[in-house]
């Protein structure tokens, strides 16, 4: 297991095609991948290419249950059925983990971009998400990119 030293970046703000669920912490992992499939499918059927790999973003209510959205990003905005819906990442200043291990360490990518943020006066701008550069269903050692935007104090 690795998590490198976060970075700084500016990203532009992305449309996206998700599903979006509720879901309790120990049901997120097994459902990103019936997600991705559900969304690269509704993709393939209107003739659109995802521009990226896939993402997942979510947030944790005060009852402890995630609101999650999983898709692709896309290079305009879609229309969207009852299931797939558009969506975006935000643009601005974000700091960047990588992390190569398993889903279950990647809390590891989180504490080092908290630790950037504290060393650096920052604060979370919103929720964060996590790019997977490896297919969901490699679960030994997964490179994933865990992405928070950020304002400075």
């Amino acid at each position: 297991m690795r998590t490198d030293h976060p970075e700084s970046r500016v990203v532009h703000k992305q449309p996206t095609a998700v599903l979006r669920a509720t879901l309790h912490r120990d049901e997120v992992q097994g459902w990103f991948r019936t997600a991705f499939d559900v969304v690269a499918e509704y993709l393939r059927r209107h003739g659109i290419a995802p521009c990226g790999f896939p993402f997942a973003r979510y947030h944790i209510r005060s009852d402890g249950i995630f609101e999650v959205e999983a898709g692709f990003p896309v290079a305009v905005r879609i229309g969207g059925n009852r299931q797939i819906v558009p969506s975006s990442l935000p643009g601005g200043h974000v700091v960047v983990a990588w992390h190569v291990g398993t889903y279950e360490q990647l809390g590891d990518a989180y504490r080092a971009l908290d630790d950037w943020l504290r060393a650096e006066h920052g604060a979370p701008a919103g929720d964060a998400w996590e790019v997977y550069h490896d297919p969901p269903n490699r679960a030994q050692r997964w490179r994933t990119e865990v992405i928070q935007p950020f304002r400075l104090n």
